[in-house]
């Protein structure tokens, strides 16, 4: 199991100021929970495996179980959702929109780590309370921001796994492609030092932009310099892009990793068998716990797709944590931030916790669907030294390391 980085959050939740009606429970108000995702453009693949799906189960689960129970009384949840088109200023804009004008009770967060980074702070100003399943950067950690929750591993953390992966499997050069936005350039700055530590050459470094089309003149001048290992801190539709042209131009490193998408059930429609041997992000199994099976099959049920292994149950557990932190103090958002405490609470995904320090658990890299009991391939060998964890209840990782991208011939 994998600890996450998360925060208490029963002290951040702080509700609209007006008193809570104490009338029948037929007419109690719904509670407005406002939220923009992307349903459309790049971000669209991973908020579509990722957040939004969760975000109407549980609406769907509490409203069929009469509500959330708000000092007493029984409340049901009413969403209020845009398609932020996966653009920065609609983002914004939107969730202006929510909090200023709609007057939703409370927020859910956007897909990914540039949206998080430009909501953050204003959700902040208005005293909304963000539990972020998808952001990844510790810029945005390290403001400190009293209603942020980052419910993820950070940087620092996965790349640091990254190069243990890579030196448990000889990997002496690597060839590194990353996202021009918060998570690309934020992982590329901890990935650098964490592979020169272990003695591992760059031997190519670049960046593209959001919505890039073709990766084939990048990946043939890196097949060209033959590295041992390349690495894609991808978004699911670059980390597609960057396998299937791999594939088309015989470009077979001993390890192909790409980052996001990987563990996502989408990558292995699209690509088949020869999603054999990629590597990728994953943090999360069914064997978690009881309550991550739970979770996994009513999603398998209700939207007949698997959720995705790498922060599906982040964020599942982050809206069960807001679930109890409102059934503990109410609808009251301007309340007691001074009074909150550091918790670890054991949710879907596995031990939450506290803000307020950086966790030293390093996250597992799998092949295909992470540490999964539904694999899509290998699993990675993992270095003696690293402390990562099998999820409790998966199959320790076998020692023979990633297979190469099947379907290409070797260099």
């Amino acid at each position: 199991m994998m600890r996450v980085l998360a925060i208490a959050l029963v002290a951040a939740l702080v509700l609209v100021g007006a008193s809570l009606d104490t009338s029948a429970q037929s007419d109690a108000p719904p509670i407005k929970i406002g939220y923009a995702i992307s349903r459309t453009g790049p971000f669209a693949p991973g908020a579509q495996a990722t957040q939004e799906p969760s975000y109407i189960l549980w609406a769907e689960q509490v409203n069929a179980a009469g509500g959330l129970n708000v000092k007493g009384q029984k409340r049901k949840i009413e969403l209020v959702s845009y398609d932020d088109r996966s653009e920065v200023e609609t983002i914004v804009r939107t969730f202006e929109k929510l909090m200023v004008t709609d007057k939703v009770d409370l927020i859910l967060p956007p897909w990914g780590s540039t949206a998080n980074f430009a909501v953050a702070p204003l959700a902040d100003k208005h005293g909304y309370p963000v539990l972020a399943p998808t952001a990844l950067s510790m810029k945005l950690v390290d403001m400190k921001l009293p209603n942020f929750f980052s419910m993820l591993p950070q940087p620092y953390v996965l790349m640091a796994a990254a190069a243990d992966m890579l030196a448990a499997n000889g990997v002496k050069t690597v060839a590194v492609i990353y996202m021009d936005d918060v998570f690309g350039l934020e992982n590329i700055a901890a990935f650098e030092p964490a592979v020169k530590a272990k003695g591992i050459e760059i031997v190519d470094k670049k960046s593209y932009p959001l919505g890039i089309k073709d990766l084939s003149p990048v990946l043939r001048a890196i097949k060209d310099k033959n590295p041992d290992a390349f690495v894609g801190l991808t978004y699911p539709p670059d980390t597609i892009l960057a396998s299937k042209q791999s594939k088309e131009i015989g470009f077979n490193p001993k390890v192909f990793f790409t980052a996001v998408g990987t563990a996502f059930p989408l990558y292995k429609q699209v690509m088949g068998a020869d999603s054999d041997g990629v590597s990728g992000i994953g943090s999360w199994s069914v064997k978690t716990s009881p309550a991550a099976k739970a979770y996994f099959d009513a999603h398998v049920k209700r939207f007949q797709k698997e959720p995705d292994r790498w922060a599906s149950a982040h964020c599942w557990a982050g809206l069960q944590i807001l679930q109890a932190a409102i059934e503990k103090v109410g609808m009251d958002r301007r309340r007691s931030v001074n009074t909150s405490r550091p918790t670890s609470t054991r949710r879907s995904s596995g031990r939450c916790a506290s803000r307020g320090r950086r966790s030293s658990s390093r996250a597992p890299w799998a092949s295909g669907s992470a540490a999964t009991s539904r694999s899509y391939g290998p699993r990675i060998a993992r270095p003696p030294s690293s402390s990562c964890r099998s999820p409790r209840g998966s199959s320790p990782a076998p020692r023979d390391g990633p297979r190469r991208l099947s379907g290409a011939a070797p260099p």
